[in-house]
């Protein structure tokens, strides 16, 4: 089986090349073909000598992750689930915005966390991707809205909140982030890709001496231990009193925040007393409060709560000069939003 070229980020490209007796500069010819033009075959890339182009096209492979399913919503929203070499399947959704997208990327075939809120929970861990996997569920939904809708084909943002834990995976998260930040490749914004956590303590100490400056979400759900402990198991072993100072120490700026994000459950976490609790736990911080109103999924326990009650969460939070906002429900139709994806 051939290695895959999208495993390489660009400096460890340049030394491949360098190892296989070519010039390092060679680099970033290759990965503006192949990640600003997006292209899968050589064709004629100009500059690239010919003892690049037959050790790499010999060498590599460039194929993607293959689409076995396609939905889409009336609100836009699309849902692909990708299988890959060996069988295992995640699910990618594109979330339409102001004519852009934001892509929502997986980072393991199922999840080890065992979320109570979460449909891919259900189905346990099978296996971690490969940075190469990660990219190609961007890359093959590049391609997708290229061909479908080319007036309206701009992906963003980069969220890491589908499948699995980002956090669990770290080196591969890690090495993808990198290749869609790169200048001569994808050149993503830092500020636009996010990468949500449980808590996952063993991946947040690595965060700050090893991520790029990416912005990260925390699923908080409760300010209380016991409570989030039953949505969230790993608080358990990794309780709130020792996430939240380690982050808080994470470098921010302008463009980069921490996200609290708040799963909002009826008659579970939406009561005025979790709010006041959740607010006087983030007051003083550096805190941008995501609110999200529960998507039921099959065989789920819990229910949405009314917007009542979900607008007086939000003027409570508010009220503690804390910025909220409340994500806008995307895909539900198809089991694209939050918490729903399942590829088993």
């Amino acid at each position: 089986m051939q290695a895959s070229f999208y495993q390489f980020s660009f400096e460890h490209l340049k030394q491949y090349l360098v190892d296989k007796g070519c010039k390092a500069d060679q680099a970033r010819l290759l990965f503006n073909w192949h990640y600003k033009k997006n292209k899968t075959t050589a064709c004629e890339i100009f500059g690239l000598s010919d003892k690049t182009k037959d050790t790499i096209y010999s060498d590599l492979s460039f194929s993607l992750p293959k689409i076995d399913q396609v939905q889409a919503s009336e609100d836009r929203t699309v849902k692909f689930l990708f299988s890959f070499e060996d069988g295992k399947k995640v699910e990618t959704v594109l979330i339409p915005f102001n004519q852009k997208y934001t892509v929502c990327l997986s980072s393991q075939v199922g999840c080890a966390m065992n979320c109570a809120f979460c449909y891919t929970g259900t189905q346990g861990l099978a296996r971690s991707l490969k940075a190469e996997e990660i990219i190609g569920q961007f890359l093959a939904a590049q391609t997708w809205l290229t061909e479908n809708r080319p007036d309206d084909d701009r992906i963003l943002n980069v969220v890491f909140m589908g499948q699995g834990e980002p956090l669990h995976n770290f080196d591969s998260v890690k090495s993808a982030v990198e290749i869609l930040i790169s200048q001569h490749g994808l050149s993503l914004a830092d500020h636009k890709i996010t990468i949500s956590t449980s808590g996952y303590l063993p991946g947040l100490l690595r965060w700050k001496n090893e991520m790029p400056s990416v912005n990260i979400a925390l699923s908080l759900h409760s300010p209380f231990d016991e409570k989030r402990s039953q949505l969230i198991p790993i608080n358990k072993k990794y309780p709130l009193k020792d996430v939240i100072p380690l982050i808080e120490q994470f470098p921010q700026g302008k463009k980069r925040f921490v996200t609290y994000e708040y799963l909002l459950i009826h008659d579970f976490n939406d009561s005025e007393e979790d709010a006041l609790q959740t607010a006087k736990l983030l007051v003083g911080t550096k805190a941008f409060v995501n609110l999200i109103p529960f998507n039921p999924f099959p065989g789920a326990k819990w229910q949405r709560p009314t917007d009542v009650k979900i607008q007086k969460f939000f003027s409570i939070i508010e009220s503690f000069k804390i910025p909220v906002t409340l994500r806008t429900t995307k895909g539900d139709q198809i089991l694209a939003a939050c918490g729903q994806l399942k590829s088993l």
